[in-house]
């Protein structure tokens, strides 16, 4: 399955690129008065990304005095989840690469194995796209609150006209873009595994043990059912017909073999009547007293109905 090489990569690079993250601004505040300003404020944020915790001193350029600011916007429930479910996805899906090399038998027997198998693929295809959108969100939302031009407007100094504020350096977001598109790769290959994992289940089986008849089969298997029984009907004249047909051909056939009995008969009568004269089985032969026959010439009977 695709699961099995990619799904434990993904998972890596996605919450390896979130939860690796560190974040750097830096931005300067010139006082009119020199001696006051601050050409160097750094301001470093990363994972879990709760902003309103981090902080930085900038000079008020009224006094010697600093100011403490923080950041706003707190982003750590969404970037924890989106970790937390790249974890997960990554320890079930060497989990599930064990038991496809190892238990096979054991994964398809009963069919638990693969329906537990699809429910957990649904559940973390929804889980992935849950916290990517989630995750996508808030690092538009990080982008804007760590923009160095928003941090300057935290600075009260920066506020004065006479006082001049300039962003150094801006965070690079390029990570964070990553783990967002490793997020929503994540989605696709999760969703498009629940199809394969799908046909290894009892459900898939028995729907292509047992199809499901469409109307159109319906209505042709109805078509075949009208029509076997116009033609069964039909079918008693077909055999009788047939029937009449095989009787004469048994009759004609009888009479010929008659005939050909009756032939055969007379001839070997003939035979017998020529060779043997006094075993005919016709009238016996009347002898004259002198012991002569009457008439030789073959005897001729009729028989009258």
């Amino acid at each position: 399955m695709c699961m099995v090489i990619f799904a434990p990569i993904f998972a890596i690079c996605a919450f390896a690129t979130c939860g690796g993250y560190y974040g750097h601004l830096q931005v300067k505040v010139d006082c009119a008065d020199r001696r006051k300003s601050n050409l160097s404020i750094n301001i470093d944020f990363g994972y879990p990304f709760r902003l309103k915790d981090v902080h930085f001193k900038a000079p008020l350029c009224e006094g010697k005095r600093e100011e403490i600011l923080f950041l706003d916007g707190d982003f750590s429930s969404a970037a924890q989840f989106f970790l937390t479910v790249g974890v997960f996805a990554f320890l079930y899906s060497l989990l599930a690469t064990i038991v496809y090399v190892f238990y096979q038998n054991k994964y398809l027997r009963n069919n638990r194995g693969p329906l537990v198998d699809f429910v957990v693929t649904l559940i973390f295809s929804l889980m992935w796209l849950v916290s990517s959108c989630c995750w996508a969100k808030s690092v538009s939302d990080i982008k804007t609150a760590t923009n160095p031009t928003q941090v300057l407007l935290l600075i009260s100094a920066c506020r004065a006209q006479e006082n001049k504020c300039t962003a150094i350096q801006a965070p690079f977001w390029s990570r964070l873009n990553t783990s967002a598109v490793f997020g929503f790769v994540n989605v696709i290959l999760w969703g498009g595994n629940i199809w394969f994992v799908f046909k290894e289940t009892g459900w898939y089986k028995t729907g292509q043990r047992y199809p499901t008849r469409s109307a159109s089969g319906k209505r042709s298997s109805e078509m075949r059912q009208r029509l076997y029984s116009e033609s069964s009907f039909d079918l008693p004249e077909e055999s009788s017909s047939s029937q009449l047909s095989r009787q004469n051909s048994f009759n004609l056939s009888k009479g010929d073999f008659g005939q050909h009995v009756h032939r055969q008969g007379s001839v070997n009568q003939s035979q017998v009547s020529l060779s043997l004269p006094q075993a005919y089985l016709g009238k016996p032969i009347i002898y004259e007293r002198e012991n002569k026959v009457a008439s030789k010439a073959p005897m001729i009977f009729v028989n009258e109905m």
